[in-house]
C-alpha cells in the first residue's frame, strides 16, 4: 500500500514537473515571439541632433530634443568605466546578461514590501529596456527584459554593450549619454573630467532628475560619495584617492550648447530647409549641415550691422529708462535680482539698475559699477539717472556706456557674385528679439538701388553711358485729385541735359523717369525679370524707375550679382552640403560655372552646371564702371575712405525716407545693406542710404576685404573706349578737361564728328532690337 502511494506520489510529482516544464516552455515561446530582433543593435542609430556649421567648420547651431556626443567604448577613461560598474553593475563582465543575486534581492524586496520596485537590472538589461522596451514596472516587462538581455549578450561583445549603454542612457538636462553629460555639466570632454566628476555622472542613471547636480546639488553630492564608496569597496581606488575625492567640492554648472559663430538667422533657415526636404526626423538623425558662411565675414557682418544701428539710434536721442524699480525693490536683494533677470540682454547689451549711491548693479552677475565707470553721455548729453532706473549698458574698451536697443532694424547679405554662395547674412539686430528674417522676408521698396536695372534696360535698347537725357520738370497724367504725377530729384533742383553715367552717379530721379518713359515700362519690366525679380512685385508704371517695387535684400543682392559677375544669373544659396550621421554626403549644392562656350571642358564635377547669361558682358562691364563712379564722385563717395579703387555700388532712399539702402561690390564680394522700421515710417531727415546704410556696408567691407588685393573685372571683347565731350556726350577728337573717355559696345559706336550730319540714329526700343 505504502509502495503504491509512494509510486503515485512520484508519478504525480513528475507529472507536475512535466506540466510545469510544458508551461515554462510555452511561456518562453510566447514571450520569445514578443521579443524584437537584436541584430540591428550592431548598427544601432542613436538619436542625434541636427547640427549646423559654417564653411570653415565653426559650430552654429544644433536642433533636437536629445543632446548627444557619441563615445567609443574602447576609448572610455578607465576610472569612468569603473565608476559606472560600481554604480550600476559591478558583475557586468561576469554575468550572462542578468545577475541572479540582484534578481533575488529584488524578489526579496517584493516579498517584504509588496511592491515591484526598480532593481536587479544589469547594464545589459538597461540596454534592452532603453532600445526596445517601455519603462512600465510589470512582471511581463521584467521577464522580457531578462530574455532580451540574454539575446543581446549572445549577439554582442561586452564592449559593444557598454558602448550602447554609455551613449544611450539619459542623464538629465536633455543630455543623453556620458559624452553629452560631460559637456553639459562640466563643459569638457569625458577624458578631461576628474574622478569626482566622473563619479557624479555615473550616479545619475538611477534618478537623473532627483540626483541632478544642478537641480539638487546636495543629493548629487550624496550619490557621488556613494559611488566613490563602492569604487573603494571594489578595489578600484585606494583609500587616499577615495578620501581626496570625497572632499572635492561640486563643480557642475550649466554648460549647454554654445555656438562658435553667431548666425542664428541662417541656422533657422537651415533648420526649415532640412525639415522641408527630409521631414521631422531630421531632429534625431544626426544630419550635419555645412553652410556657405565664412566665419570671419559673418562676425564682421554681425558687428557692422549692430554698430550701424546703434549709430543711427544715438543720432535720434535717448528714449529713457526701460523701467523704474521701487524703493522696496532696491531694498530687497531677491526682488532686485528677479527684476533684472526679467529683462533679457539685447545683442551685447546688459540690463543694469541705478542705485542710491549713483553706482549701477549689472545683470546677471550682480556686479556693481562705480559711477565713473559708466559713461552716460552716449546720446550727446549726460543723462541724469534716478535711483531705480533700469537701463541697458554696453561694454567699451575702458568700461561701460549708456545704451539702448535700437527700435530701427536692418539686414545685411553678402555673397560671392560668381557662384551665389552666401558668405554672411544677418536678418536683424537680434534674433532673440525678433526671428523675422529681414534679409530674406522683408519686401521693401528698393528706391534708387533699383536704378541700375533701368539703366541696363536702356543699354539693351540702344542707349549708351554717354547718352543725354534732360533733367527738367515733367508731369505725367495719373488718376489722382491733382491729375498729374510730378517726380522730383532728392535735392529739389533741376540740372538740365545730363549724361546717363553722371545721372546714375548722382542718382537723378528725373533722368531715370524720362529714360523709362522713353524705353517703355512694359519692356523694362520684362527685361528686369532677367535679374531674377518677381514680375508681380514690379509696378506697371513709371514709378518703377524710382524703385517702388517690393523686393527683399537677398533679391536685390541676386540682381546686383548679374552686374558684378559679368552678366550671368546665379541663384543665391546658403547650404553647400548635407552629411548623414556617418559623414557621408547625401546632398550637395549645384555649382554654377560662368562660361561662354564649350562649358563641358571646364566642368569637372557632376554638381557643376553652366550659369545662364542674361545680359551682354559689355553691358555688365559698362554698368559696373558707372557704379564705380557712384563711389568715385557720386552719392557713395564716402566709401572712398576705404582706400580702394575696385569698389562699385549704389545708394537707395525711398519716399519719405522710409528705407535706406546700399548695394555694392568688389569682383569677389557683393554686399547689400538695408535699414528701416518693421512698420514703415520715416527714418528722419537726411537719413538717406548714404548716411544710414553706407557706413554699415563700409564697416563690413573694410574687414571682409582686409586681405583681398585690389582687382578689376576683365574688359570683355567687343568693348571700345572712346573720347567724348563731357557736356554733349558726343565723340570728339579734342582733348582737355571738357573731355573724357567712355566705354561703348563695338556695335554701337557713336559717329565721328564729321559723320554726325548724315548719321542721327536714335536708340531703339526693346521690341525693335529683337529682344522679345
Amino acid at each position: 500500500m505504502l509502495k503504491r502511494l509512494a509510486l503515485a506520489g512520484v508519478a504525480g510529482a513528475l507529472s507536475l514537473a512535466f506540466a510545469g516544464a510544458l508551461i515554462a516552455v510555452a511561456l518562453f515561446l510566447a514571450l520569445d515571439r514578443q521579443l524584437p530582433t537584436v541584430d540591428h543593435l550592431r548598427q544601432a542609430q542613436l538619436a542625434l541632433p541636427l547640427q549646423v556649421y559654417s564653411a570653415d567648420g565653426l559650430r552654429i547651431a544644433e536642433f533636437g530634443d536629445q543632446r548627444r556626443i557619441p563615445l567609443d567604448a574602447g576609448q572610455l577613461p578607465q576610472p569612468l568605466v569603473q565608476a559606472i560598474l560600481a554604480a550600476e553593475d559591478d558583475r557586468f563582465f561576469e554575468h550572462p546578461g542578468f545577475d541572479t543575486k540582484s534578481l533575488v534581492r529584488a524578489a526579496w524586496q517584493l516579498a517584504r514590501t509588496g511592491q515591484l520596485r526598480q532593481g536587479g537590472s544589469t547594464i545589459t538589461m538597461q540596454v534592452a529596456r532603453n532600445f526596445f522596451l517601455t519603462k512600465d514596472k510589470t512582471f511581463l516587462r521584467k521577464a522580457l527584459e531578462i530574455l532580451l538581455a540574454v539575446r543581446i549578450e549572445q549577439a554582442l561583445t561586452k564592449e559593444q554593450i557598454l558602448g550602447l549603454y554609455v551613449n544611450k542612457i539619459f542623464l538629465g538636462n536633455r543630455a543623453y549619454g556620458f559624452g553629452a553629460a560631460a559637456q553639459m555639466y562640466y563643459g569638457r570632454p569625458v577624458e578631461q573630467l576628474t574622478l569626482p566628476e566622473m563619479a557624479t555622472l555615473a550616479g545619475l542613471p538611477k534618478a537623473p532628475s532627483r540626483d541632478n547636480p544642478l537641480a539638487n546639488p546636495q543629493r548629487a553630492l550624496q550619490r557621488r560619495n556613494y559611488v566613490l564608496g563602492r569604487m573603494h569597496a571594489l578595489g578600484y581606488i585606494d583609500t587616499p584617492t577615495h578620501e581626496a575625492a570625497r572632499q572635492a567640492p561640486t563643480t557642475a554648472g550649466h554648460n549647454g550648447f554654445t555656438p562658435e559663430l553667431d548666425a542664428s538667422y541662417v541656422a533657422e533657415m537651415a533648420r526649415a530647409w532640412m525639415v522641408e526636404r527630409y521631414g521631422e526626423q531630421v531632429y534625431a538623425s544626426g544630419y550635419r549641415v555645412i553652410t556657405t558662411l565664412d566665419g570671419s565675414q559673418q562676425r564682421a557682418a554681425n558687428d557692422a550691422l549692430r554698430r550701424g544701428l546703434h549709430a543711427y539710434d544715438r543720432r535720434h536721442g535717448f528714449r529713457g529708462a526701460l523701467r523704474r524699480l521701487s524703493a522696496q525693490d532696491l531694498a530687497s536683494p531677491e526682488r532686485l535680482a528677479a527684476a533684472l533677470d526679467a529683462i533679457p540682454p539685447a545683442g551685447n547689451l546688459q540690463a543694469a539698475v541705478r542705485l542710491d549711491d549713483g553706482s549701477f548693479r549689472l545683470a546677471p552677475n550682480g556686479h556693481r559699477l562705480a559711477p565713473e565707470a559708466v559713461d552716460t553721455s552716449t546720446f550727446g548729453r549726460r543723462w541724469q539717472a534716478s535711483p531705480g532706473d533700469v537701463v541697458y549698458l554696453a561694454p567699451t574698451a575702458t568700461g561701460w556706456q549708456l545704451a539702448q536697443a535700437p527700435a530701427v532694424e536692418g539686414a545685411l547679405v553678402a555673397l560671392r557674385p560668381t557662384s551665389g554662395a552666401i558668405t554672411a547674412l544677418v536678418g536683424g539686430y537680434d534674433f532673440a528679439r525678433s526671428r523675422f528674417n529681414r534679409a530674406v522676408q522683408a519686401q521693401r521698396q528698393p528706391g534708387s538701388t533699383f536704378k541700375p536695372f533701368i539703366y541696363a534696360t536702356a543699354l539693351a535698347s540702344g542707349y549708351t553711358a554717354a547718352s543725354i537725357i534732360n533733367d527738367a520738370p515733367v508731369a505725367y497724367p495719373v488718376d489722382t485729385p491733382d491729375g498729374y504725377w510730378r517726380p522730383e530729384n532728392y535735392s529739389g533742383r533741376f540740372y538740365g541735359p545730363t549724361r546717363l553715367r553722371e545721372a546714375l552717379a548722382q542718382s537723378r530721379n528725373l533722368v531715370s523717369v524720362r529714360l523709362l518713359a522713353s524705353i517703355g515700362v512694359d519692356f523694362a519690366r520684362r527685361y528686369c525679370l532677367r535679374f531674377g525679380f518677381p514680375a508681380e512685385r514690379l509696378p506697371p508704371n513709371l514709378s518703377l524707375a524710382l524703385g517702388t517695387g517690393s523686393l527683399t535684400p537677398l533679391e536685390m543682392t541676386a540682381g546686383y550679382a548679374v552686374i558684378a559677375n559679368g552678366g550671368y544669373r546665379v541663384a543665391p544659396y546658403f547650404i553647400s552640403e548635407v552629411q548623414d550621421a556617418d559623414g557621408n554626403t547625401v546632398w550637395q549644392a549645384p555649382q554654377p560655372v560662368l562660361c561662354e562656350s564649350d562649358c563641358d571642358a571646364v566642368m569637372d564635377h557632376p554638381s557643376q552646371t553652366p550659369a545662364p547669361r542674361v545680359i551682354p558682358a559689355t553691358d555688365a562691364y559698362i554698368l559696373a564702371s558707372m557704379l564705380r563712379d557712384v563711389i568715385d564722385h557720386g552719392t557713395g563717395v564716402r566709401a572712398r575712405q576705404l582706400g580702394r579703387s575696385d569698389l562699385a555700388g549704389k545708394t537707395g532712399t525711398t519716399n519719405e525716407v522710409r528705407d535706406a539702402w546700399f548695394a555694392g561690390f568688389q569682383p569677389s564680394l557683393l554686399t547689400t545693406v538695408w535699414v528701416g522700421y518693421d512698420q514703415p515710417r520715416s527714418l528722419g531727415k537726411n537719413e538717406t542710404g548714404a548716411r544710414a546704410a553706407l557706413p554699415i556696408w563700409m564697416d563690413f567691407m573694410a574687414r571682409a576685404l582686409s586681405d583681398v588685393p585690389e582687382s578689376r573685372l576683365p574688359v570683355p571683347d567687343g568693348l571700345v573706349s572712346l573720347r567724348i565731350d563731357r557736356s554733349t556726350g558726343q565723340r570728339t577728337l579734342e582733348t582737355g578737361p571738357h573731355t573724357q573717355f567712355e566705354w561703348f559696345s563695338a556695335d554701337r559706336l557713336p559717329p565721328m564728328p564729321q559723320e554726325r550730319a548724315t548719321s542721327d540714329a536714335a536708340p531703339t526700343t526693346g521690341s525693335e532690337a529683337g529682344l522679345f
